[in-house]
């Protein structure tokens, strides 16, 4: 029976509510919680806010057109970690010249750089162990079960071969991002493009199958029109509200904090501030996969590195623009640049292992083992010990890039039929797009 449903979406939606609403009480009042306790109210409220725009978001697919939904409420999805990557691109802009923009312009591709890598390191690399974990008890179809240590693997869905393929030229064209000395609207128009087209592709070639939803998005659409509507409308605007008065403080106190405690702000940003955006996402995915949808959990998680990838960096010249008054190059010092790089091929591992349409425990060992114990060098070693070399932190990036560089072509290389398959469905895609007569290849071809 659907009955004991009902009670749990509410309650579901009203924890998230009930997250949001110290924040709220604190902002209403001006209330002075301390560098502290505002960190955890204000953090606490944009979980909460990433939840509510998410079950908003998929709730209103019921009564917008499918193109908007697909084009529109993606971008919705990137909404809370844009928001700090806004924040700090605006700093950039309006303090121009000064050492504190030269710093937010940093800062904005710290936090850029942590949310994509946090994203495959600990996402995809966790949904995989949870998926097969899980798999015990709802008997998924797409796990596979195999003799030797971790080598099950979990199955993937053909049907993303488009989101991989455009994730590749994204992660293909990041690698030359830095050479441009910052990010310039060559970027903007390149990564844009990219998802612009990407979307084209997807809403004129029908490629996503109707999504059957659960849990309070499931509820939501029950409701009769009429009250629907103005519900998910009011989820939006408390949401816009949240994001707008709660990041800054959120993100500003997360730098105080640092340098109280000999936390570089850059650590703060990158790896503290993410979590926040990012958990709701990933709790979402394990949802799925408690129900044996691994598959369309895995879809998401593709789909918002898409997101991230594509949107995310390339606008971010356009909110630093505004703020300058004038067109300009978001600028980022060479560090940074090492930290593109190391996002950049760690992506580039990650589709190599996509690229066959599975993932082993095995291979999602690696891809947390790589992000983990790049994260505590940098963080434990480096602050500990600092080798005798003219820039350790930037030698440590390039060696990691290196490292997945060389991982990821050895598995295209070994895996380049499967490569040419992916080009092929993607291409299949764009001519169906086109209105052209198209043939679906297969391994074999």
């Amino acid at each position: 029976m659907n009955s004991p449903r009902l009670p749990r979406s509410l309650l579901a939606l009203a924890v998230a509510v009930a997250l949001t609403l110290p924040w709220v009480g604190v902002w209403a009042l001006g209330v002075d919680l301390g560098l502290l306790g505002t960190v955890v109210v204000s953090g606490v409220a944009i979980l909460g806010t990433s939840f509510l725009l998410a079950w908003a978001a998929e709730t209103a697919e019921k009564d917008v057109p499918r193109s908007f939904a697909i084009a529109v409420l993606a971008v919705l999805a990137v909404a809370p970690e844009y928001a700090v990557d806004a924040l700090y691109a605006w700093t950039a802009g309006a303090a121009f010249g000064t050492p504190r923009g030269i710093e937010a312009g940093n800062l904005a591709i710290a936090n850029m750089t942590g949310a994509n890598r946090i994203l495959i390191g600990i996402g995809w690399a966790g949904i995989a162990f949870f998926t097969v974990w899980q798999a015990r008890h709802t008997r998924d179809p797409s796990v596979e079960s195999r003799e030797g240590v971790l080598a099950d693997l979990v199955h993937l869905d053909r049907g993303i071969s488009t989101e991989i393929a455009f994730l590749f030229l994204a992660t293909a064209w990041a690698f030359l991002v830095p050479l441009n000395g910052g990010i310039d609207v060559i970027d903007l128009v390149v990564l844009v493009g990219l998802y612009v087209t990407y979307i084209l592709i997807v809403i004129r070639a029908e490629l996503e199958a109707e999504t059957h939803h659960v849990g309070v998005p499931a509820h939501l659409q029950s409701y009769p029109r009429h009250l629907r509507i103005p519900i998910v409308i009011g989820l939006f605007g408390y949401s816009g509200f949240l994001i707008l008065s709660a990041v800054e403080p959120f993100a500003h106190g997360l730098e105080a904090i640092g340098l109280a405690i000999g936390v570089p702000s850059f650590f703060m940003i990158q790896w503290v501030a993410p979590l926040a955006s990012e958990s709701p996402e990933l709790i979402v995915v394990a949802v799925l996969v408690t129900k044996a949808r691994s598959t369309a959990g895995f879809n998401t998680l593709i789909s918002s590195k898409l997101n991230q990838w594509t949107l995310l960096v390339g606008t971010l010249v356009v909110v630093y623009s505004i703020a300058l008054g004038r067109y300009g190059v978001l600028p980022f010092d060479w560090e940074q640049a090492g930290e593109i790089w190391l996002t950049a091929a760690q992506s580039y591992f990650a589709l190599a292992i996509l690229i066959d349409f599975k993932i082993s425990l095995r291979e999602a060992l690696a891809l947390f083992v790589l992000f983990i114990t790049q994260v505590l060098i940098e963080f434990v070693f480096l602050r500990i010990w600092a080798p005798p070399l003219p820039d350790p932190k930037f030698d440590l990036l390039m060696a990691y890039t290196a490292v997945y560089v060389v991982l990821g072509t050895a598995l295209f290389v070994r895996r380049r039929r499967h490569l040419r398959l992916v080009l092929a469905l993607a291409g299949y895609a764009a001519r169906r797009a086109a209105g052209r007569e198209a043939t679906k290849p297969t391994l074999a071809d």
